[in-house]
């Protein structure tokens, strides 16, 4: 008959010259590793984890126990083989022996007690997995809820740190009290009798509100699950208690009843206020009010003048009638699931009017529901938050104004062509997004590289108008200019102004060291200096200064081959040169 193989690892320690025992179970199982020498093993127990070990020493030169010592603490079940000393099997078991083998050894017998205990191995750690795992949901539960075990006559047995806290009493002052000591007078005697009646003689859960007592006197409500807990004979061994706090909402509930309470004329009172609360409402803000199909019910003037919507065109229509085919936005998509989540929804977005004009709001949802605690309608409180968007939008346009004035002033005081820094600022930015650098940092460029020659405020006409060629002594006053600019704009907690610094501070370095102020070399260069050197010395070339005519592209490009690695990176100019008609579309369209 075929024996179907086992694929579980089998370690064996066997220092006898036949290897009887791997020669009678190779047949049966696939993964045995056999060993010659104890030392060898201890090792790969810990790495490999077998499913057993058959452990067949006959020699004085190895000592069993004292390798069962070394490895009893790794739940590995053990076989121990051809030992005939009572003493020594009596200290294997002890040290986690499972199963002794006398010779003559049989195949069958080690195929049974192999099978036995990989088998038994599997359903201990089973076992303490689901042990582990209902210890897991004990914890879970005894961490999110207040607990409480009581036996069969209500004497509380256990109580979890959440109900000493909310009840007063410590520990020991509750275990083995009637769990009446937390009974509050004010709960009528018939709730207990309704819930001993459930749990103990229908032997099911009971769920419901109770106020209790605490230990100054004081009350508080819990919303409580108590549910007996069954043997298999069908006996109630305990009972269990799971409490949430609702104090709160039941002190509120409470004083709105009082509220409530009163005569017509305070009915009436009230009626009259929540129409003024509906009617001030209206007044501040816009609303739309939707049934629980999506469909619109009611909007007020402030919406139909906000959507350029009609009433007309408006009320019975789905509520996604007034999102503008030319905006992408998942709240239309997934108002569903948000309405199913049961919480008030809250939201900034972007869209567009009937007419396409473009507006911002925001916009709060909340659930209206009936005395039955039934949803059903949803009221849209939006504010439009367009004036603040495009005052926001307006700052940042004149702050960007500000900053290119600034980078301008620069420019015409070495008479150097007005659209020069709003060419360098679309460059850099341009080489930044090539080079991966985020949209928002490139925009950061953008705005801040018009500054990167600030620091000629600082350098004397007569240095920077100057016609001729620089002495060395007026060439080394006008590389000051980089250390004024960052001495400028270094102290700015602006992340656009500490870009402007450092632009400033390094778009003359040379990637080969030679650059001035510090002679930086390489990667040592920060990126932002890297591309605004490449679009200076782009734009410089091809425009006509006081000392020189414009270079030709052809002889631009070339300059910028030969100095790759020398005065520029030369992985941007070989971004450069790839994309170089969009660079010179850029300078053509800010043409001086």
């Amino acid at each position: 008959m075929k024996i179907e193989k086992s694929s579980e690892t089998i370690f064996i320690v066997d220092n006898s010259v036949q290897q009887k025992i791997k020669s009678l179970i190779e047949e049966k199982y696939n993964n045995i590793i056999h060993f010659y020498k104890i030392d060898e093993i201890i090792k790969l127990i810990k790495l490999q984890q077998p499913a057993l070990i058959i452990l067949n020493i006959n020699s004085k030169e190895y000592d069993e126990i004292s390798f069962l010592k070394k490895i009893s603490t790794l739940e590995i079940p053990i076989i121990l083989c051809g030992v005939k000393e009572i003493s020594v099997i009596k200290n294997a078991y002890k040290l986690g022996v499972v199963d002794v083998i006398k010779e003559p050894f049989l195949k069958e017998e080690l195929y049974f007690k192999i099978d036995l205990w990989i088998d038994n191995r599997k359903k201990q750690k089973e076992s303490n997995h689901s042990s582990l795992l209902l210890q897991e949901y004990k914890d879970a539960v005894d961490e999110s809820s207040i607990v409480s075990k009581t036996n069969n006559k209500g004497i509380i047995t256990y109580v979890n740190e959440q109900f000493c806290l909310l009840s007063g009493y410590k520990k020991e002052e509750l275990i083995g009290k009637n769990h009446n000591i937390v009974r509050h007078p004010d709960t009528p005697k018939k709730v207990f009798e309704e819930i001993w009646n459930t749990i103990k003689n229908k032997k099911i859960a009971w769920k419901g509100k109770i106020k209790n007592k605490k230990k100054d006197g004081s009350y508080y409500w819990v919303e409580a699950f108590i549910k007996p807990i069954i043997d298999k004979n069908g006996n109630i061994e305990e009972f269990i208690a799971l409490r949430n706090d609702i104090t709160e909402q039941e002190e509120a509930k409470e004083y709105f009843k009082l509220k409530l309470k009163g005569s017509e004329d305070n009915l009436n009172h009230s009626i009259k206020l929540a129409k003024e609360y509906e009617k001030a409402i209206d007044i501040s803000s816009i609303l739309l009010r939707t049934n629980n199909f999506g469909e619109i019910i009611y909007v007020n003037d402030k919406f139909i003048e906000l959507t350029q919507f009609s009433r007309e065109e408006l009320i019975g229509s789905d509520y996604k009638i007034f999102k503008h085919k030319d905006i992408k936005d998942s709240l239309f998509e997934n108002l569903e699931l948000l309405i199913d989540d049961k919480k008030i929804f809250n939201k900034i977005l972007n869209n567009k009017s009937k007419n396409g004009d473009n507006y911002w709001i925001n916009i709060t949802i909340v659930q209206i529901k009936d005395d039955n605690n039934f949803t059903i309608e949803y009221m849209w409180i939006i504010n439009d938050l367009t004036e603040l968007f495009n005052l926001n939008e307006e700052i940042q346009s004149t702050q960007k104004e500000i900053i290119y004035k600034m980078g301008e002033i620069g420019e015409t005081r070495s008479k150097e062509t007005g659209n020069h820094v709003k060419r360098v600022a679309e460059y850099s930015k341009l080489l930044a997004i090539l080079y991966g650098i985020s949209e928002n940092e490139a925009n950061n460029l953008l705005i801040a590289s018009p500054m990167h020659d600030i620091g000629k405020v600082g350098i004397p006409d007569s240095i920077l108008k100057k016609p001729g060629k620089l002495t060395p002594d007026e060439f080394d006053f006008m590389k000051e200019h980089s250390i004024i600019g960052y001495n400028i704009l270094k102290d700015s907690n602006r992340d656009i102004l500490k870009t402007a610094a450092i632009v400033a501070k390094e778009h003359h370095e040379r990637y080969d060291g030679t650059g001035y102020p510090f002679g930086l070399k390489g990667e040592e260069i920060h990126i932002y200096g890297r591309i605004t050197a490449i679009a200076d010395v782009f734009d410089a070339l091809g425009s006509d200064r006081c000392y020189k005519k414009a270079w030709k592209d052809e002889e631009i490009f070339e300059l910028l081959e030969n100095e790759k690695g020398k005065q520029f990176d030369p992985f941007l100019v070989s971004l450069f040169l790839e994309n170089k008609n969009l660079f010179i579309e850029i300078r053509n369209r800010y043409k001086d």
